[in-house]
């Protein structure tokens, strides 16, 4: 018997959809429902690759006593956060205040006005182990709501309500150098020196902390900075997090030394640490940072992306019932694939034993030491040991394809595609490589065709055809993100002349007019018992980081002042927050950073397509320039004016006699044009 979550597209509601749970999705007609019936709302909110949310659902929503106590005293509603992450930014706020904790699947319950009393996470069915089970909570909640404690609630309600209220920060300094010091000490602080990352176990990849950092080391070269970032990248890459066989990351370690993931991969995660992978290799040329990003962007390009160019969201960590066993092997598993001697050459190489280094007896693939170290350990030739690895992945990859497989959430967020948009783009600039500015461009064109209105505005969500609500902060700022990169990698100013279009747009339905910075819904939007202000540097940045640092960067591209001022307005309103702990803002700090400087614009005058062009735009594309900004003006009349409408200080800076020039400026002077590339001074 199927609810009314049936008629939903996304693939976290349609998991639901024959629950004996009488679901309805959010909506006016679920919550006129809760008033007309005056009963309490159970709000749970998960996402389709969520473990705890699949094992709830198995304990509990399939079960016909959870069910009848849910439809008989309750109006359920299941959201997919990833849908609407504005319900659950406010109810896991909620949660977060009332339990100290906050994670997925998340229970809340609340009046029928929406307003909340009760909040956890997962529930067991019955209690154990101290945890309260979700029968008695049902139980008495329902108890209290019929009787004469509802008053009690109602009143609890609306304290709670109260207290989420934003409270206008205190005043205070603006940020400087020394903000970015205090966050680069906090890393410091609690950096792994043996196994690299941050803190304790589990270990979250957090690629914002790195880009901070390969910034920091830009400042202070002398500092542990750059050892600390690099360290992590490739501890990472070669440990169990990543996958060793059909590449991309997973979502994070749940150990110290990144052996055992938490199998579901995001593709949030592989865009973020594309990002730092490019950025590590356009400052040092280290060659295993450029293939860890071939091969993210490789797992992204075959398996994340959708026929029209979109890219997917994830893909679950569980299959058959169980997390991980998609991804992990026996020796006897790897031998009947590769034959006894090259299977046994790729078990001790990466870690496959035959007493596992997971459950059960099997292993993830990880690396232990290097190939060269390997190679010396077997007496082999270590050009021929990387063939004959490359060769074996090749074929494990095929065998696994033939196990069940994950799920594949296959929803396309315009945030999430912003976020990989730009780090595709950010490859092509480091690794020169047109597949990836093809694939970039690719699902630019996706989102301007199928998230987009007529008049410019975005949506969250497209899967099938179907679109979900309007767009957030972050899928303005990211998408925005995207553009700015994929014209600095491309150079086609429609790119710029988009980014520029969401700018105004973005500011006018997000704009705090009152105390600065962006909200997180737009000023239409649906109305909940809280807007909220986006700040903290998550497992994605902020919408406030992203929008912040677009408008520093289309300042400098445009020389329009007024977004230099919008940003440092920006900067002001939160650094009241953000100054309190620098390090839980690296995102941030990356955009105080720039905003610091010094800076440099760029302007490459040639005619595009020409070999003198594409030697100095690639001198400049190839090097680690954060706090840069690149224009191309090209000699043809027509092409010239159009970027000479967004950039009019671009308009004298002309190709000398024919030839490829350009122009650099610093702190507010210009250098002397330059034709060579290896003369131009890039700091």
């Amino acid at each position: 018997m199927a609810n009314r979550l049936l008629q939903e597209k996304s693939p976290y509601l349609l998991q639901h959809a024959h629950n004996p749970v009488d679901w309805r999705p959010w909506g006016p007609e679920a919550l006129d429902e809760a008033r007309a019936q005056d009963r309490p709302i159970f709000l749970s909110i998960g996402y389709a690759t969520c473990h705890w949310c699949h094992v709830m659902a198995h304990e509990s929503f399939e079960d016909a006593e959870v069910a009848r106590l849910l439809n008989e005293h309750f109006v359920p509603i299941k959201v997919d956060r990833e849908e609407r992450p504005d319900l659950d930014g406010v109810y896991m706020a909620v949660c977060q205040a009332l339990t100290g904790r906050g994670g997925w699947p998340l229970s809340v319950f609340l009046t029928p006005q929406g307003k909340p009393f009760y909040a956890g996470t997962y529930f067991p069915k019955q209690s154990r182990y101290g945890m309260p089970g979700f029968i008695p909570v049902l139980q008495e909640l329902a108890r209290r709501w019929e009787g004469p404690e509802r008053a009690r609630i109602i009143q609890a309600s609306e304290q709670i309500t109260q207290a989420l209220q934003p409270q206008a920060p205190a005043g205070g300094a603006e940020l400087g150098e020394d903000a970015l010091e205090q966050a680069y000490e906090g890393l410091a602080r609690i950096y792994d020196q043996q196994h690299h990352g941050f803190g304790n176990a589990p270990k979250f990849p957090s690629p914002h902390h790195l880009t901070f950092l390969l910034r920091w080391h830009l400042r202070q070269p002398q500092s542990q900075a750059l050892a600390m970032a690099g360290g992590t990248l490739l501890a990472m890459w070669r440990g169990g997090m990543y996958d060793q066989v059909g590449l991309g990351f997973h979502r994070y370690s749940v150990d110290a030394q990144w052996l055992v993931p938490h199998f579901e991969k995001m593709l949030y995660d592989q865009a973020m640490l594309g990002l730092a992978f490019a950025e590590a290799f356009q400052l040092t040329g280290q060659e295993e940072y450029g293939q860890a990003f071939d091969e993210i962007a490789a797992y992204v390009m075959r398996d994340m992306t959708a026929p029209e160019g979109g890219f997917y969201s994830a893909e679950d960590a569980d299959s058959e019932g169980e997390e991980g066993r998609f991804y992990v092997w026996t020796p006897p598993q790897v031998q009947e694939a590769l034959g006894p001697e090259l299977g046994g050459l790729f078990c001790r190489f990466y870690d496959v034993t035959p007493g596992g280094n997971f459950e059960h007896g099997r292993s993830i693939p990880r690396l232990t030491r290097d190939l060269a170290a390997f190679a010396v350990e077997e007496g082999r030739d270590p050009a021929e040991l990387a063939a004959q690895m490359a060769q074996a992945r090749q074929r494990l990859f095929a065998v696994r394809e033939e196990r069940v497989r994950p799920l594949k959430d296959d929803k396309v967020i315009t945030a999430w595609n912003g976020l990989m948009i730009a780090a595709l783009a950010k490859g092509h600039q480091a690794l020169g490589d047109e597949a990836y500015l093809r694939a970039a461009t690719r699902a630019a064109e996706f989102i301007e065709a199928h998230l987009t209105d007529p008049d410019g505005r975005l949506h969250r969500r497209w899967r099938e055809g179907h679109l979900s609500g309007p767009g957030y902060l972050d899928d303005y700022a990211f998408y925005t993100w995207g553009l700015i990169e994929l014209y600095q990698a491309g150079l086609d100013p429609a790119h710029l002349e988009r980014a520029l279009a969401l700018t105004a747009l973005s500011n006018e339905l997000f704009w705090d007019d009152k105390a600065g910075g962006y909200f997180y819904t737009p000023a239409d939007g649906e109305n909940l018992i809280i807007r909220e202000k986006e700040i903290y540097d998550g497992a994605t940045p902020s919408g406030n980081s992203a929008a912040a640092l677009n408008l520093l960067r289309l300042a400098r591209l445009t020389g329009d002042s007024g977004l230099e001022e919008q940003a440092q307005a920006l900067l002001r309103a939160l650094a009241p927050v953000v100054s309190q702990q620098p390090m839980a803002y690296t995102q941030f700090m990356n955009v105080l950073d720039f905003a610091l400087g010094p800076g440099q614009e760029l302007v490459v005058a040639g005619a595009a397509g020409a070999a003198d062009t594409r030697a100095m735009l690639q001198r400049i594309q190839r090097t680690f320039l954060p706090r840069s900004v690149l224009l191309l003006r090209p000699t043809e009349p027509g092409a010239a004016a159009r970027l000479a409408a967004l950039a009019p200080f671009t308009a004298q800076m002309e190709a000398l006699e024919g030839r490829a020039t350009a122009y650099l400026c610093q702190n507010f002077a210009c250098q002397r044009p330059v034709q060579d590339p290896a003369q131009l001074d890039l700091g």
